[in-house]
């Protein structure tokens, strides 16, 4: 079990490395104008949610198997509110998605100011689930 988790955590940490920088990157391809840059950014972009989904599909299968292995944990409600939020990011890492397109198609309609708010959104969420693993408040 502890390999599996190990790898869990590997795969999260990978996950949150994507959907932290990804943002980061709307941030200045928003205040992008030229032609070379825009393209620079659609490539980064592009490449780096590739990845980031690579870290979510492996967060998911080695978080299940971890289930799997302890279907005990289900009965936990710290764990229901963890999956909660798991699920919110998922969706947030779909609405990522729809951005990299976006972007892509020049059809962004969002300000460098909105994407270093939605920036915000997997530090809060990665705080919340960190508590609710460690801590177990309910």
């Amino acid at each position: 079990m502890l390999w599996v988790k190990a790898i869990h955590v590997f795969f999260v940490v990978a996950w949150f490395a994507g959907l932290f920088y990804l943002p980061r990157l709307f941030v200045y391809h928003a205040d992008t104008a030229d032609d070379s840059g825009h393209e620079r950014f659609c490539v980064m972009e592009r490449r780096l949610y590739a990845i980031t989904t690579l870290g979510m599909v492996g967060t998911w299968v080695f978080g299940l198997w971890l289930l799997w292995l302890v279907p005990g944990y289900l009965q936990m409600g710290w764990l229901h509110a963890k999956l909660a939020l798991v699920l919110g990011l998922s969706a947030y890492h779909g609405w990522l998605r729809a951005r990299v397109r976006a972007f892509a198609a020049r059809r962004n309609t969002r300000s460098a100011r909105f994407y270093r708010i939605a920036n915000e959104v997997p530090a809060v969420v990665l705080l919340a689930v960190v508590i609710l693993v460690i801590v177990k408040p309910f």
